[in-house]
């Protein structure tokens, strides 16, 4: 399977966490696939207009040449986080939206999200690892 990078490895990644860089290299030696979702992008991008990182917006800039970003143009990616939205809702466990549709993203597109959000457990059928209690 390959992999979605959430938000919050993306930011470690952009922070040179050698940990996260060395399980990206491993990855790219199984010659596995990984992608960036447009709601991280958007996550990052909107973190960014709000601060001065010169530094840190080139190595997200670097980041999305080098990763596909899967983009919301797949109406089953939209039911599959209502779905999940609905049932979180129901047994009282809401998540952000953010989440919720990065969760669909992976589940629709059968990749294994990539997190260190405990909230993300919530999600019924949804590959995940954390790759910084590695």
């Amino acid at each position: 399977m390959s992999y979605l990078l959430d938000t919050n490895i993306v930011s470690l990644i952009i922070k040179r966490n050698l940990e996260i860089y060395q399980k990206i290299e491993d990855v790219k030696a199984q010659r596995k696939s990984i992608f960036i979702s447009c709601i991280t992008y958007f996550e990052i991008k909107r973190g960014f207009l709000a601060v001065a990182a010169p530094k840190q917006r080139e190595r997200f800039n670097q980041l999305c040449q080098d990763y596909q970003i899967i983009l919301l143009d797949d109406l089953a990616i939209l039911e599959k986080a209502a779905e999940i939205h609905a049932h979180l809702r129901l047994r009282g466990l809401p998540i952000q939206t953010e989440d919720i549709l990065i969760a669909a993203t992976a589940i629709v597109k059968s990749l294994i999200v990539v997190s260190n959000d405990s909230d993300l457990l919530r999600v019924e059928g949804l590959s995940l690892e954390n790759w910084v209690e590695l």
